[in-house]
């Protein structure tokens, strides 16, 4: 069972001039309450479909047709990406709107959490580059030309970081949290040296990156868009980086639940970023504490929430963790 009417997508198809004709195979990839994702191949046209479930709320739809917007606007830039195919907005097609986008011939990190695959199981340090890499590209995006100019609202977006997450923390409140406070004051009461507005993916990370099979590492694609919008994209390279280890020489060293020994250490990796995108880096301990007292508010929502689920009661010693975290980079922090 694929959970989508397949006489009515093949019907969709033709009337799109994609593959017509020819028997549609269609294989559900994953699925969940964000979205469901599904291969298509259909003589010589070969996609992924990605589509909100029947039982996501009404405005679902329109985050779907967000990252459409932002998956076309990326062709024609360096920024690793599917290239969007076509898009449906009639939700009297499948139930939902949705979109095709190129299927891409790579690897997840994700499927290789112990051991990365040839060639780069005895050397992985250009895996984590690349990573970088990649948020460096996004700065380079001339997102008004590309008609994203009304995707976000650019102008105090480190305000309303503060003032929006704080606000989702006071009416989730169950418990305190150690260091709370004290993040929360440093962030209020700092900025970055220089916000420069750009495309943000909004939760970069290994789990939403592919590489390209063999060597030398390439990111084959970023992915899952759902929550693109025009802030800061140094905030996606605090982001990935926000439980990057001290010591990647440790065999047991983790990043993103991935295996990052024999990696480069978090400077090193910082350092790549701005000598790929020209973008100082002085202020990237505001970010780092951003990420990690934002990351804290977002899992905590989810322990308040979890019942009997032990995936979300896992959040509870996490949580405090990156509080932690965060305020004791606050209290130790050169930036001022």
């Amino acid at each position: 069972m694929t959970g989508i009417d397949t006489a009515r997508l093949a019907a969709w198809l033709d009337e799109n001039g994609l593959g017509a004709g020819a028997p549609l195979e269609v294989t559900r990839l994953s699925g969940g309450a964000q979205n469901e994702i599904y291969e298509l191949r259909r003589g010589e046209h070969h996609s992924v479909l990605r589509i909100p479930p029947a039982s996501a709320p009404a405005e679902r739809d329109t985050g779907i047709l967000r990252e459409w917007r932002i998956t076309a606007a990326l062709d024609g830039t360096d920024v690793p990406h599917a290239r969007g195919i076509a898009v449906c907005a009639d939700p009297e097609v499948l139930g939902r709107a949705f979109y095709l986008m190129a299927h891409i011939d790579g690897w997840a990190p994700m499927d290789h959490r112990a051991c990365w695959p040839e060639p780069f199981d005895s050397d992985p340090a250009d895996l984590a580059y690349r990573l970088v890499e990649g948020v460096a590209q996004l700065t380079t995006v001339d997102w008004r030309a590309r008609g994203l100019d009304d995707l976000g609202r650019p102008d105090g977006f480190h305000d309303r970081q503060v003032q929006r997450w704080s606000g989702m923390f006071e009416r989730i409140r169950g418990r305190e949290l150690d260091g709370m406070a004290t993040a929360t004051a440093w962030l209020t009461a700092h900025r970055p040296l220089d916000f420069v507005p750009g495309l943000m993916h909004g939760d970069y990370q290994w789990a939403n990156v592919m590489f390209a099979h063999g060597g030398p590492a390439r990111l084959a694609a970023i992915v899952d868009w759902e929550m693109g919008t025009i802030g800061d994209p140094k905030l996606d390279l605090a982001w990935a980086l926000k439980d990057w280890p001290d010591d990647t020489d440790d065999p047991g060293a983790t990043a993103g639940h991935v295996g990052v020994h024999g990696m480069p250490g978090r400077d090193e990796l910082v350092a790549r970023f701005a000598e790929v995108s020209g973008r100082q880096v002085d202020d990237f301990d505001y970010y780092l504490i951003l990420a990690r007292w934002k990351l804290a508010i977002v899992l905590e929502q989810g322990y308040q929430r979890a019942g009997d689920n032990p995936k979300l009661l896992a959040f509870g010693e996490i949580v405090p963790k990156l509080m932690r975290e965060a305020a004791e980079l606050a209290e130790s922090t050169g930036y001022r």
